[in-house]
């Protein structure tokens, strides 16, 4: 299967990052998917990151300019070289950062094999194209560069089993249309299974449209 996985990171320009954290994180949170990032998302994003982290669909970096508890070293990897810079330099008086620019469906590179303790996808999935199961690749790429006993965790924008109000379901349609969205098919339920297949042990909750899951002990 040929998947163009650049259509949903296009949107992100130095002009739409700009904006991103007001229009994402305040108001399309609170207002279309009614899962705030403070304090939910942001308290998942802190709960589960370790010391040596993996940041994968990167944004503006505002979940690590705002932990609490930071790690040692953070590795940002991304397909936009916008989101790797706005992130980077935000976050950079704060960590050793490393930047990669990366297809999530192709296999992370060997030097990043079993070196992280966590890694973390915070609204990446529902941007990528295809159903719940043609994103298995980068579930399964990701948890190649966790170590044995680390945590892949995140968070994604469900289309199927959850009910969105009238605000959620035009923005839904919207960026559905645009392909900035691939989420129509996406339920917890198929979450959990891709996450069961590749983890000893996985956690998914909902939280109105939103599933935050965490999934720890890679199965080789």
């Amino acid at each position: 299967m040929n998947i163009n996985s650049k259509k949903g990171a296009q949107i992100y320009t130095p002009l739409s990052l700009k904006i991103y954290d007001w229009w994402v994180l305040n108001i399309s949170n609170t207002y279309a998917w009614q899962c705030k990032t403070r304090p939910v998302l942001m308290d998942h994003f802190q709960k589960f990151m370790g010391e040596n982290h993996m940041d994968i669909g990167v944004g503006t970096g505002f979940y690590l300019s705002h932990v609490s508890k930071k790690p040692k070293n953070v590795t940002l990897l991304d397909l936009n070289p916008n989101s790797l810079k706005a992130a980077s330099e935000r976050i950079a008086p704060l960590y050793a950062v490393r930047c990669i620019q990366h297809d999530v469906f192709m296999p992370i590179p060997e030097d990043l094999n079993n070196s992280f303790d966590s890694v973390s996808m915070f609204y990446l999935l529902h941007c990528l194209p295809g159903n719940m199961n043609a994103k298995e690749s980068v579930i399964s790429n990701a948890a190649s560069a966790l170590k044995a006993a680390g945590t892949l965790y995140g968070a994604t924008i469900l289309g199927s089993g959850v009910t969105h109000n009238k605000f959620g379901s035009k923005l839904m349609n919207i960026y559905n249309s645009k392909g900035i969205f691939d989420n129509w098919q996406d339920s917890a339920d198929d979450l959990r299974a891709i996450l069961d297949a590749h983890f000893q042990e996985v956690d998914v909750k909902v939280c109105a449209t939103v599933a935050l899951f965490s999934a720890t002990g890679k199965i080789d």
